[in-house]
């Protein structure tokens, strides 16, 4: 297998029937499942993935962007690449890319961690569990997932339970679900998905009910995640 050489880790991965939309191209979920899946892969090949649990700390994920140039479709053959990008204060940052057999870009992502201890809820610093050669404290990365600032007018609104094929192996919602439920919301109401940009902003357990709104600000989509008075995540289809 060749790796780009600006990148650390790579696996080969086929484009499956139950990875694609109706369009019969990659789905924006199946799209954040491979980014994660890679992430995990490398982190434990390096031991400071799942390891970690010995010690009661998790990476959890804050930020992620996405921009695609060419969705891959079903039964396409990809090449899935990450690489650690350096530490800034509290936050890991990782890059990921996806590319066709050729080398030609289909879509790019740059995501934030910390490193929390999931009794105490207490942040710890990035470089205490991270090899120094694969996350440089000094390095920073070429571009950063932004802040999102929550304006426009409300679309529509949803509720959704949280449910148990939500979950990960801390017993939180994982990730790609909050993906998936952004995604839905979006392509419902006719609206496109990429690029794509998530904030996540608080834990979600089995049972919680979220209020979901829409928002359209100009060209662009925001989807705000709410349970109670506590804000979960905010996303944003540019």
């Amino acid at each position: 297998m060749s790796l780009n050489p600006s990148f650390q880790f790579q696996k080969d991965f086929e484009v499956r029937s139950y990875q694609v939309d109706p369009d019969g191209k990659l789905s924006l979920t199946a799209l954040s499942n491979l980014f994660q899946e890679i992430a995990w892969r490398h982190a434990d090949s390096a031991d400071f993935g799942r390891n970690l649990q010995e010690q009661n700390l998790s990476w959890i994920l804050s930020r992620i962007e996405i921009k695609c140039e060419n969705l891959p479709s079903w039964g396409d053959s990809i090449k899935v690449y990450t690489a650690g990008r350096g530490v800034d204060k509290l936050f890991a940052f990782r890059e990921f890319l996806i590319t066709n057999p050729e080398g030609d870009v289909l879509a790019r992502g740059m995501s934030s961690w910390v490193l929390m201890n999931v009794v105490t809820k207490r942040i710890f610093r990035p470089e205490n569990a991270l090899p120094p050669e694969l996350f440089d404290p000094e390095e920073k990365p070429a571009w950063q997932p932004e802040k999102i600032r929550l304006k426009g007018a409300l679309i529509t609104s949803e509720k959704l339970k949280v449910r148990h094929s939500d979950l990960d192996l801390n017993n939180h919602v994982n990730n790609t679900s909050y993906v998936c439920w952004v995604e839905n919301i979006l392509r419902e109401n006719n609206c496109h998905t990429l690029p794509f940009l998530i904030n996540y902003l608080a834990e979600c357990v089995m049972g919680d009910v979220l209020d979901i709104h829409l928002y359209q600000d100009q060209g662009r989509f925001m989807v705000e995640g709410i349970v109670g008075d506590k804000q979960v995540f905010l996303a944003e289809a540019k």
